[in-house]
């Protein structure tokens, strides 16, 4: 089973801008979810009898150790009774740690892991990261004579290896003739 961090929210609406800013904060829509008794999500969808049972089952597939099983129980109460839970899977300990502020920050009542321990750095996929990957491309594309336009952030900028008629990007200036 993938780490789990689930935050407890007393207030629907607070969980759902700590969602927003998850996924604000470059969180893929697919590794955060929002649970609650008026947006059960992935929750819902359990073949259980009641929304009741449907949670505690969306729970005890989170949280899978023995001595986990009694959240299932409590956490689908809660939600019962009007909290809201935000499960992040995070991948790394940088996303672990990211996700923590963030939900930390949003006011969570309570957190919760599962499998955190033995996650690997190398896993990690922060905003941190995309400096780098995009210098990489860059380097490759520039190698391999092509030209490159990106915006990053409020910089915006062309890289030219110098090949301006590959047919690739035609220059615009040739079509004023």
């Amino acid at each position: 089973m993938s780490a789990v961090l689930l935050a407890i929210f007393n207030e629907y609406k607070v969980a759902e801008r700590a969602r927003v800013e998850l996924v604000r904060d470059g969180f893929p829509t697919d590794r955060v979810e929002l649970t609650a008794a008026c947006e059960p999500g992935r929750a819902g969808l359990g073949p259980a009898d009641s929304p009741h049972g449907r949670f505690v089952q969306y729970y005890r597939v989170l949280f899978t150790f023995e001595d986990e099983r009694h959240q299932a129980e409590q956490l689908a109460e809660r939600v019962d009774n009007g909290a809201a839970t935000v499960t992040v899977h995070p991948r790394g300990p940088t996303e672990t740690a990211r996700a923590m502020q963030i939900l930390g920050n949003a006011g969570a009542a309570q957190l919760i892991s599962h499998d955190l321990a033995i996650q690997t750095p190398q896993c990690a996929v922060t905003k941190l990261a995309r400096p780098g990957i995009i210098g990489a491309l860059t380097l490759c594309l520039l190698l391999a004579g092509r030209k490159l336009e990106f915006i990053s952030n409020t910089t915006v900028g062309v890289l030219d290896a110098g090949i301006r008629n590959s047919g690739l990007y035609p220059d615009r200036r040739s079509d004023e003739h």
